[in-house]
């Protein structure tokens, strides 16, 4: 998500104390009586938000008495309970909670695999399930988390491509980039430029609309991914679809489409490639599947069971009434009702197609990484996970006893935003998570992971807490909700372990102390973002390099950031200006901006990085800047080096402006160069811009500790 403000002083660490029933109440539930918006300063939730929080939570507190009747049940409930849900062991040895048992207590513990053990300890790992019976008669099961301790490191520092795929076309994609591209993409990146990685956004189902909500980060399943990133002629079928003229009017019209933004300067319309492609793909998936690929399909359906018949009950359920299933009529809003699994069978044929795209879209998916680790990758892909999904949308019904009724995630004012921010996501509860052993947010992982080298965790600070604002209340108006951090870091880990795979944590803005601990504490990476990086508890100057921390992805922007070109030219501040995003005058904010490049500029200099590639004559002043930057991130001791693609052409426009909606074309820019003409894929293989960009990166950056490298990180045990 967009960052609040840069990576500042982190907020006192303390918290009010609660004074009131209401707030002792609050906070035995993990819903927090206030919270800290600047060092030193505290700021008391409102009785109304937490009113509302605890009710979403299945808690009422609507007055003193019903508040006093939830602490009398809190206290009883915990006296009379053996174990919490969920329980984590870290490594296979025995959660300290079982210390605390009753003397005699016996113990049980059923594997994943059906095995029956009567020792906690030495577990493998996996999610088992503890029975514990007391001499009292008390008897309890739980979920027992069995993770490795931490992730390893990366196999050696990787630098890699960060992209936004709908804006990456090539001569062949129908109007937006595709999957298609993205092998291309890889095997290019990994043989030609030695590319360890190249990160994506977050590929997950949109909610249909008119228009479609072009973010990819308010999605209406992260489970499955998109079919509109299909490219249609790579499927198996496709030569075999019977109607030759109907499928050739829709190649004519997708490469009208394409056109029109590589040459005309239109916007991606996401609307207008799915209405080629989902025509085109009917047309495909009516052919019949042959013996082998019918048993691959049977397959997948087996594996993906109940999660894939909802998603694609609801896609289907769409088409009919609609995208949001609360407008649906009133049998239907219930997955399980008797009214759904009779339209389920009357749209069978509807529910075949959904069901056929998922499994197409994954099989590209996985072409896509075994293009990259086929081409030299030490990890490939890198998946996004944005932070929650569309209110409207697939997940939120379909997963309904889990989400919080009538809350939004969003977060606090601070200094940078004093009127906070509204997501419009939806939260998971973090009591209905914990109860059934973390299994949807287990299963969503292991989907995202099965073809990813890497996953990027959107917003990594809410595996902690997220900040739930009631429906209808301003961002202001909420307070922080905390989840079992320890659960949450424990399946992640042990997921990511499975799947041979790195985790990075977006951890930009304002950061609770203690997450970057925790998370590196079990083999996270962060993100560090060059323009972020200053001595915050200092003289506010940029961080030298050997100040930067090892366990990280290291860029010069983000897709929520101005390019590196527009910081140098200041082309950001007379965007915002153009828009009325300026919080100050355009004079105040243009000097406060000069000064944040010039003070990068000096220590750029300083450090000698001001310099032509491989000691050659000078480029133009912009792209010598642009390099001087990607070689400082190389003298840090960061794990993984990200370039921003649009950054290689000198590419002026975010590709999201926050704060803005109809005003700016966010998630519809294809990358353009410095003059705004879009660049396919094909005009990047052959950039000399870019190839004297990554020259650099690869020239100056060798691994960790080698001659010209940076230094090597300090070493970490498994």
């Amino acid at each position: 998500m967009t960052p609040t403000g840069p990576d500042g002083p982190p907020p006192a660490a303390s918290e009010p104390a609660p004074r009131t029933p209401l707030a002792r109440l609050a906070e035995l539930h993990g819903v927090a009586p206030g919270y800290s918006p600047s060092p030193g300063r505290t700021v008391a939730a409102p009785d109304s938000a937490l009113v509302a929080v605890l009710a979403a939570l299945g808690v009422d507190a609507s007055t003193p008495d019903a508040v006093g009747a939830a602490l009398a049940l809190h206290e009883t409930a915990t006296a009379e309970r053996l174990l919490p849900p969920t329980l984590v062991s870290w490594g296979g040895l025995a959660p300290a909670a079982l210390a605390a048992l009753p003397a005699g207590t016996r113990l049980r513990v059923t594997t994943e695999q059906g095995e029956s053990l009567t020792e906690a300890d030495r577990l493998p790992p996996g999610v088992h399930t503890l029975h514990a019976t007391a001499p009292d008669g008390r008897a309890a099961e739980t979920h027992l988390v069995v993770a490795p301790t931490r992730l390893p490191a990366p196999p050696g520092r990787a630098h890699g491509l960060l992209v936004q795929l709908y804006s990456l076309l090539s001569r062949r994609s129908w109007g937006m980039g595709d999957l298609g591209d993205l092998a291309e993409l890889t095997a290019w990146a990994g043989r030609t430029l030695g590319a360890g990685f190249v990160q994506v956004n977050p590929l997950h189902a949109a909610v249909p609309g008119d228009p479609t909500d072009p973010s990819p980060y308010r999605p209406s399943s992260r489970r499955f991914p998109d079919p509109v990133h299909l490219r249609v002629e790579d499927v198996p079928e496709y030569p075999y679809a019977e109607d030759r003229d109907r499928l050739a009017a829709l190649l004519e019209r997708a490469g009208r489409l394409r056109d029109g933004v590589l040459r005309k300067g239109a916007l991606i319309d996401r609307d207008a490639v799915w209405d080629l492609k989902r025509e085109a793909l009917e047309a495909v998936c009516a052919v019949p599947l042959g013996p082998g690929r019918q048993a691959a399909y049977d397959d997948f359906l087996a594996e993906e069971g109940q999660a894939l018949e909802d998603h694609a009950t609801w896609c289907a359920l769409a088409e009919v009434h609609g995208s949001d299933w609360r407008d649906w009529p009133a049998a239907l809003r219930d997955p399980r009702s008797r009214a759904t699994a009779g339209a389920r069978g009357e749209l069978a044929d509807r529910v075949a197609f959904h069901s056929r795209l998922a499994w197409l879209t994954e099989a590209q998916l996985a072409r896509a990484q075994r293009s990259a680790r086929d081409a030299g990758m030490s990890v490939g892909l890198v998946h996004d996970l944005a932070v929650g999904v569309h209110p409207d949308g697939a997940d939120a019904w379909a997963q309904q006893e889990y989400f919080a009724a009538d809350m939004s995630v969003g977060a606090p004012p601070d200094a940078f935003n004093a009127r906070g921010q509204d997501w419009g996501l939806p939260p998971w509860r973090p009591d209905r998570l914990a109860a059934c052993g973390y299994a949807p947010y287990r299963r969503l992982l292991r989907a995202l992971l099965r073809h990813a080298g890497a996953l990027r965790i959107d917003h990594v600070m809410g595996l902690f807490r997220l900040w739930w604002i009631p429906e209808g209340q301003p961002p202001t108006e909420g307070t922080y909700v905390r989840y079992d951090a320890e659960a949450m870091l424990a399946v992640l880990v042990l997921e990511a372990s499975r799947a041979g795979a790195l985790v990075i944590g977006e951890d930009l803005g304002t950061v609770e102390p203690g997450v970057r601990e925790a998370l590196q504490e079990r083999g996270l990476l962060g993100t560090s973002v060059l323009w972020f990086e200053r001595d915050w508890d200092g003289d506010g100057l940029p961080l030298p390099p050997d100040a930067w921390r090892a366990d990280c992805l290291a860029t010069a922007t983000t897709h929520d950031l101005p390019s590196t070109a527009a910081r140098f030219t200041g082309e950001h501040v007379e965007l915002r200006d153009r828009l009325g995003l300026l919080t100050g005058s355009l004079a105040d904010e243009r000097a406060a901006a000069a000064t944040d490049v010039r003070e990068w500029l000096a220590l750029l200099a300083r450090l000698g990085l001001l310099r032509g590639p491989s000691g050659g004559a000078p480029a133009s002043a912009e792209e010598a800047e642009i390099q001087a930057v990607h070689r400082f991130l190389l003298r840090t001791p960061a794990r993984m080096i990200g370039v921003w693609l649009p950054d290689t052409v000198g590419d002026r426009r975010p590709q999201n402006l926050p704060g803005t909606w109809d005003e700016y074309p966010n998630w519809r820019l294809p990358i353009a160069d410095a003059e705004g003409a879009p660049v396919t894929l094909e005009d990047l293989a052959a950039s000399p811009r870019l190839h004297a960009l990554i020259d650099v990166v690869r020239e100056d950056g060798g691994p960790p500790g080698a001659p010209g490298g940076p230094p090597e990180p300090p070493s970490r045990v498994p």
